[in-house]
């Protein structure tokens, strides 16, 4: 049997600042540019993506590999909708020219957001729908972060998604959905499907599964219940992303079944557990000076880093990754030895690479593409200057080749605050790109990341104590801070009723 094989992949922040246009999918940065035909299976071969596991899922099963067109783009404001029809328009035509198909596999990332579509991935069913019709099987692999839509559950047979957030399991994910496309496959028959949505926004950082309730709901409750009925075939649960103003944002429950009576009762069940510990999603955070002054004094007696994730300005959820906000604190603090990064500051790189190693010069640091901010002007040491790629480390990005165009490490002068500035939108998830600048992270006082949870593969063993920062940026912990207006009725925007 032949498989088309496609993805096309992006986490839309819609109160971000930068869109994604064609060029942000075409580039590679921590994961691999564009491809397409016979390209696509040796480019993610080996990494931890969700479209490799469906493809070793389907070659075990000694299933056909048709390759179509793979891509993703750093989480940003709206998908441009040249992006869009030109990416979504590949992928049609190329399924219509691939010949006979028995099924297609799809990476999608379930929080797409186009600037003339609202649900961007119900939209490409639609479209392959309309190409193929409703009898070839389709099976689809989500982020966990996906805001699932009823168009979205209807139009594919069976979908999967991770279950772990830091996403250290992409690629089981895939396998998973690629086993259920092998299952209609070989029994004939499509599972029946209930579909529940939550009536509250979860933030980001309270989502992760390193902790309560989201550990226990991913990594306990879905394999207990899935373990205890022997009639259910596949469990979601996605949390949602909830910086996306549309109707059908927010966190919901799928639930696969050989019956619709099962799939309804333990998608019922099981939205109702995640409901009754809506209270328990809320992280801990502080502002962001008083963030830096509580790491500077653990540092002063700490043999391992203390670690601030600059949340609110995560390049994985749509920030520009150039906000100042900690790094004013830093400077305002006196954290000598405390390093930042990566700035996506491809003007201050640059500059860098003009001076040199071991020049000094005047910088404007960041603060150049969110509202309202503006650049930290620093006299700055050039450390080091790079502009070559690297491998990443840690329990996600381990393997995989990343590319941020010029990059270069500064160092204030005075002070001694250090500054990691890149070309290419990526989140800091792990500490490969200070060992790639001469540091070793381990050694470090303090480290500062622009993400929010992902950092957390790595870094969490590297860290004596891990705080979360909040400054300015599109990112917001605090959901009451952004403007919804199209969110459904109802529909809460913080935990405990806010």
């Amino acid at each position: 049997m032949r498989i088309g094989v496609a993805g096309f992949e992006h986490e839309t922040n819609t109160f971000a600042p930068v869109k994604a246009d064609y060029n942000a999918f075409a580039e590679a940065k921590a994961y691999p540019a564009l491809v397409t035909g016979d390209e696509l299976v040796p480019a993610l071969k080996g990494k931890n993506i969700p479209t490799t596991g469906g493809i070793d899922a389907l070659e075990a099963g000694r299933l056909e590999i048709v390759p179509l067109l793979w891509c993703t783009a750093t989480p940003s404001a709206h998908v441009t909708e040249d992006a869009y029809e030109r990416i979504s328009g590949r992928i049609i035509e190329m399924i219509g020219a691939a010949g006979p198909l028995d099924g297609l596999f799809l990476e999608l990332h379930g929080a797409m957001v186009a600037d003339h579509v609202d649900d961007g991935e119900g939209e490409l069913l639609r479209r392959i729908r309309a190409a193929v019709g409703d009898e070839l099987p389709i099976a689809v692999v989500l982020d966990l972060h996906a805001n699932v839509t009823e168009a979205m559950v209807r139009r594919a047979d069976v979908m999967d998604m991770y279950r772990y957030y830091p996403h250290i399991d992409m690629r089981e994910a895939g396998k998973r959905a690629a086993d259920g496309l092998i299952r209609i496959l070989e029994t004939g028959k499509r599972p029946a499907k209930a579909f529940r949505q939550l009536d509250f926004l979860i933030p980001i950082n309270g989502g992760c599964s390193d902790f309560e309730p989201a550990k226990s709901l991913y990594l306990e409750r879905i394999p207990q219940l899935l373990d205890g009925h022997d009639g259910l075939e596949g469990l979601l649960f996605a949390s949602g992303f909830p910086h996306a103003d549309f109707e059908d944002v927010g966190p919901s429950v799928i639930a696969y079944a050989g019956d619709q009576a099962t799939a309804d009762a333990i998608a019922d069940r099981f939205a109702a557990e995640i409901a009754a510990r809506e209270a328990e999603f809320l992280p801990e955070f502080y502002e962001a000076d008083d963030c830096v002054k509580r790491a500077l004094e653990i540092a002063r007696g700490a043999r391992k880093p203390v670690v601030i994730a600059d949340t609110q300005d995560n390049p994985g959820g749509g920030g520009p990754g150039d906000t100042t906000g900690v790094l004013r604190a830093l400077i305002a603090n006196r954290a000598e030895g405390a390093v930042i990064g990566a700035m996506i500051d491809p003007e201050a790189a640059a500059r860098a690479h003009e001076l040199g190693e071991g020049a000094v010069g005047a910088f404007a640091i960041g603060g150049k593409r969110y509202p309202g901010d503006t650049p930290v002007e620093a006299m700055c040491r050039v450390k080091r200057v790079r502009d070559d790629s690297w491998i990443g480390r840690g329990g996600m990005k381990g393997g995989l080749e990343v590319n941020l165009g010029k990059i270069a490490l500064l160092e204030t002068v005075p002070g001694g605050v250090k500054i990691v500035v890149a070309s290419k939108p990526t989140q800091t998830a792990d500490s490969s790109i200070f060992y790639h600048l001469g540091e070793d992270a381990e050694k470090l006082p303090i480290i500062v990341v622009k993400s929010s949870v992902h950092f957390r593969a790595d870094f969490t063993g590297l860290a004596d104590t891990i705080f979360v920062a909040v400054a300015p940026g599109p990112v917001a912990i605090d959901h009451t801070q952004l403007d919804y207006r199209h969110v459904r009725a109802g529909m809460r925007l913080m935990p405990r009723g806010r």
